[in-house]
């Protein structure tokens, strides 16, 4: 059912579905109509996918008291605290304004502002995850962004996914639309009349609401075009098997494209794992989504030791990286590439995804090794600021028309020159007087 193969042999390559030529043509036909037509294209589009009619979008007070009835103490609950780990967490990334005065009278600095709105997507229906929204919308809030809305679809009795709701009350959600698919990437690029453009998309989607943010980058900006998920655990014969399947499959049983891979030099893990595998997988609820992932992404790679690991590690740059090996923090510095590193036997992948504080929006498909987790950067904007003195364009001015010249742009020169020569008329008035 998965491969054991030498990690030589192992192709790390995915296809990612980027759609269908009618998928891409579909999304345009969306973006197009909603662009055009506003409220009434996204009311149409919702009665056709989402079978219900709605005239008000956004969700009322008296739904989010329903909701707050509807979802359980426990859940809440654990939902606050992790929301209170990921706010600790994502404090610690905040950036300041800076400026740094010369000696000459020049100034020079950073504004650090945050974004004025931001759309989060959210899948509804049997996808809706609470803890997406809490990993999009917490960090948002802490960068300072006033207006943080979700767009997520409504159910058949035309209402949102209760413990979304929950979710985003938690989080400081300030506008909450039942809207989905790219109909709600289109609302919240060019604006309707109940629902206002966005500055920013974030949060996952099916393949519509990913081919949709790829059309509209640009004129709002994305966090990412995401893949499906991975997972690689590295091991050594220290490993308990039982845990390494139950992490491959935490993911496995994300998406049939779902990528679980093992990389350890002890053949006799590998062997073990395997049979945990088929083991943990007789009761598995998503059994069928889980097999299709281990049986065409998954792998258990045999590497000579923990060096030829590391390098088939990096080579992979993975979403999520397990070291289940001993002495964990001693080999962290060996991890060049991975967008999240998880040590030692209790550090279960699950721990990031849903409650330590960690963000659980990660580059997928090898992305990590030049891209980076969701963070509060963000939801943030930087402006340069420049105060430059006479002083210091007086002693460079001559240094920067060179350059100027150099590079054809005669007017870019001239405007130094202009200052220049005003300096040289004072000055010699000045000798003058």
């Amino acid at each position: 059912m998965i491969r054991i193969v030498r990690a030589d042999k192992y192709d790390a390559r995915r296809s990612v579905e980027a759609g269908t030529e009618e998928q891409r043509q579909a999304v345009q036909s969306i973006l197009a109509e909603v662009r055009k037509k506003g409220d009434e294209a996204v009311r149409a589009y919702t009665e056709r996918f989402d079978k219900v009619r709605l005239e008000q979008f956004r969700v009322s007070e008296s739904e989010l008291r329903e909701a707050e009835e509807l979802v359980c103490a426990e859940v809440k609950a654990a939902l606050e605290e992790a929301a209170e780990n990921i706010r600790d967490y994502h404090q610690r990334q905040v950036r300041q304004s800076w400026f740094a005065m010369r000696d000459s009278g020049t100034l020079l600095g950073q504004i650090v502002r945050p974004l004025q709105r931001v759309g989060l997507y959210v899948p509804g229906g049997t996808a809706a995850y609470p803890s997406s929204v809490l990993m999009n919308a917490v960090p948002a809030k802490i960068a300072g962004v006033p207006e943080v809305v979700i767009t997520t679809p409504p159910g058949a009795d035309g209402k949102a996914n209760p413990a979304i709701l929950v979710a985003a009350r938690i989080a400081g959600v300030n506008e909450i639309y039942k809207v989905g698919g790219a109909q709600a990437i289109a609302a919240l690029t060019y604006g309707t009349e109940q629902i206002k453009p966005a500055d920013k998309i974030v949060g996952p989607g099916n393949i519509y609401v990913a081919l949709a943010k790829r059309e509209v980058f640009g004129l709002v900006s994305i966090d990412m075009v995401a893949g499906p998920s991975e997972i690689v655990v590295l091991a050594d014969d220290t490993a308990n098997p039982r845990y390494v399947a139950a992490d491959l499959l935490s993911q496995a049983e994300h998406d049939p494209m779902s990528a679980a891979v093992l990389v350890t030099p002890s053949p006799s893990l590998a062997e073990a794992t395997a049979r945990e595998l088929e083991r943990q997988l007789e009761d598995l609820p998503r059994r069928s989504i889980a097999e299709a992932a281990l049986r065409d992404f998954g792998a258990i790679l045999l590497v000579q030791d923990l060096d030829e690991g590391f390098a088939v590690v990096n080579r992979l740059a993975p979403e999520h990286l397990e070291l289940m090996v001993e002495n964990p923090f001693d080999q962290l510095g060996r991890v060049e590439n991975a967008g999240a590193i998880f040590l030692g036997p209790y550090s279960s992948e699950p721990v990031g995804d849903y409650f330590a504080g960690t963000n659980h929006v990660i580059p997928t498909n090898g992305t990590a090794r030049f891209s980076s987790p969701l963070s509060v950067d963000d939801f943030i904007k930087k402006s340069s600021v420049v105060s430059y003195s006479r002083q210091d364009l007086q002693a460079n001015g001559r240094k920067i028309v060179a350059l100027a010249w150099q590079e054809g742009l005669h007017a870019h020169g001239r405007a130094i020159q202009e200052r220049l020569y005003d300096f040289a008329k004072e000055d010699g008035e000045r000798e003058q007087s």
